[in-house]
């Protein structure tokens, strides 16, 4: 159905011309999922782009051909293009907030799509999109329907850009982090969806991802990406059974779970290079545990294996296979540290206490307030110092209500009642210069980071805005050396520091976003998926990092997030919420291993598995 063959895509930036897809072949069968995975900024959301001739305006295919059923696709003008897209090729974009126009309805935008590529008008197309809100998990389509995206969470927006995807019944389908922002129930949902699909239609799915359980559970075939180029083709079941590049086993490594509490994980050493770099051997060798001479002078071809493809020295005919390098970072990681719960102290830092959060519902010209909704009822837990709590549940569950209602950014849009005691004071009573002191002591991590990052100002400024606002006492150099010390935290070059927030992949505004949190040493973070749009290197990196800040500084985290196994791995207590109510709480051992609620029961069944073969 898809065949890429020695595929170019460069983009003409500042710092010179970036090979972002360096000679890429694929193909992929009708009724195939082929998975392409591997970290933020290697090309994978590129290539989804070059495949719907979207580029960015600095970017152009230099070579290559792109073909669907046998048409190529690259010879066909604009105008027969847009029937094409939609049409045969469906994409469901990374970001739902930057994909769905804000001022028009959700279900005017589903419709839209409709009628554009079917052939039905009207209230039937108006039919069809209620159909397919329902399909995807949106409770209550009839009335959401006539929404606008503001009003809904990250993981209902999500949905909103499946269901007018898949709305027009596409030949085609690229999924680029279609689960991203999506809770394990509506993930299992959603994933199945898509497996009726291509059995009903035949349709071949290009599924990109850094989720690792969800490609095993759903991927025929797996391609491994890295800085622009392919290293590594197999089945999915080899893939995980035995890989065989070095980067392949260093990223099952990194995995988190609870084997691995108490811990740190393994995550890589360093970060992709940047693709304007004119390189003359394998580009992963200075991150690589494998690494011999040759390496740093020879630019690998893929080897062909038989049933597999590896871009690597070790497996050229003849090759002696060197044992992975003592000393390396990934290696070093693995060894383990003091838990957390060392240092943590016995008194309790915030108790939430009856937390309720209800928003006016209005209606009419004159916005009138006709009733309330009730967001958060009666919520309860309590954080000591150097704890981390889990909140997990189902999208729309009032995780993330939650935690906006703490950190004081719901005064003037809801009616909030109950007391959050943090050090002693009520937060909700907090005003002035107190609740300013308190802010610089509670931080947050949103789970949109494109929303949340102002797209006029540099990263540099970005950050050293909280140190001026928060941080008085350090002088320029100060905060400069400061902010290149988290950058370096949190995975990034310094160099990002100069650039603008729209210039990085979802995941590296999401590592931005992490260190503006962390820029003003905060006693409390409430962290909102804040490894949602990670690939799993750069969460091991950010979760040892927040381990280690935990062991060094005591600091407490309140942690949203549907990823079960960042739970096991992370969380001292879990809260479980449904429907803005807690449903159980307790140790991450006694809720996960032995829950008491079907509510949680029915959660923990739906979330993907990964079986890890001992030694890779």
């Amino acid at each position: 159905m898809l065949d890429i063959q020695d595929l170019k895509v460069e983009l003409d930036a500042e710092a010179g011309i970036v090979k972002a897809i360096d000679g890429m072949r694929l193909s992929i069968a009708r009724g195939e999922t082929f998975a392409l995975v591997g970290e933020s900024g290697c090309g994978k959301s590129m290539t989804a782009l070059a495949l719907m001739r979207l580029l960015p305006e600095n970017g152009s295919i230099t070579a290559g051909s792109i073909a669907i059923d046998g048409d190529d696709v690259l010879a066909l003008p604009e105008s027969r293009m847009r029937a094409v897209r939609g049409g045969r090729i469906g994409m469901i974009f990374q970001e739902p907030s930057t994909s769905l126009n804000p001022v028009m309805k959700v279900g005017d935008q589903i419709v839209e799509a409709i009628e554009a590529h079917t052939a039905l008008r009207g209230a039937a197309a108006r039919a069809k999109a209620i159909e397919w809100m329902r399909k995807v998990g949106i409770p209550e389509p009839e009335r959401r329907i006539d929404e606008y995206p503001f009003r809904m969470s990250g993981g209902q927006k999500q949905r909103v850009m499946i269901a007018m995807t898949l709305a027009s019944e596409p030949d085609f389908l690229i999924a680029d982090e279609p689960t991203t922002a999506l809770d394990v129930t509506i993930q299992a949902q959603i994933l199945d969806l898509l497996k009726q699909l291509q059995r009903e239609q035949g349709m071949g799915l290009l599924l990109i991802t850094h989720d690792l359980a969800v490609v095993a559970g759903m991927a025929h075939r797996v391609a491994l990406m890295y800085a622009g180029q392919i290293i590594e083709v197999a089945s999915a079941e080899e893939f995980f059974k035995s890989p065989k590049h070095p980067y392949a086993r260093l990223l099952l490594r990194a995995l988190p779970d609870s084997g691995k509490r108490g811990g740190t994980l393994a995550a890589i050493p360093g970060t992709v290079p940047p693709l304007w770099l004119d390189f003359q051997g394998c580009r992963f060798a200075p991150r690589c545990d494998r690494v011999f001479a040759e390496c740093h002078t020879t630019a690998p071809p893929l080897y062909d294996l038989g049933t597999r493809t590896v871009r690597c020295l070790l497996y050229r005919q003849g090759q002696t296979v060197p044992a992975p390098a003592s000393g390396t970072s990934a290696e070093a990681s693995a060894a383990p540290v003091v838990p957390a719960a060392a240092t943590r102290g016995d008194g309790v830092l915030l108790d939430v206490v009856d937390l309720s959060v209800r928003f006016p519902i209005r209606s009419g010209i004159l916005h009138r307030v006709r009733g309330a909704f009730t967001a958060v009822d009666g919520v309860s837990f309590r954080i000591r110092a150097g704890e981390t709590i889990a909140l997990v549940g189902e999208s729309g569950c009032g995780k993330t209500t939650t935690g906006k209602a703490i950190v004081q950014l719901l005064r003037h849009q809801a009616q909030i009642t109950g007391r959050a005691m943090f050090d002693g004071q009520d937060l909700f009573t907090l005003d002035g210069e107190p609740l300013r002191k308190a802010r610089s002591a509670i931080q947050i991590i949103f789970q949109d980071p494109f929303a949340s990052l102002n797209p006029r100002m540099r990263v540099y400024d970005i950050l050293e805005e909280g140190l001026q606002a928060l941080r008085p006492e350090l002088d320029a150099a100060g905060r400069r050396a400061n902010l290149e010390r988290l950058v370096d935290q949190v995975g990034l070059r310094r160099d990002a520091l100069q650039r603008y927030p729209h210039e990085f992949s979802g995941g590296q505004r999401q590592r931005i976003a992490i260190a503006r949190a962390l820029a003003v040493a905060p006693k409390l973070i409430v962290c909102d998926e804040p490894t949602s749009a990670l690939d799993v290197s750069v969460q091991a990196q950010i979760l040892n990092l927040l381990r280690e800040l935990q062991r060094e500084l005591g600091v407490s985290y309140l942690f949203i997030t549907h990823n079960i196994g960042v739970v096991e791995y992370v969380a001292d207590h879990v809260v479980v919420m449904n429907r803005g109510r807690i449903e159980e709480s307790g140790s991450v051992r006694t809720v996960l291993e032995h829950p008491t609620r079907d509510y949680t029961r029915t959660l923990l069944a739906a979330v993907p598995r990964i079986e890890i073969p001992v030694g890779t």
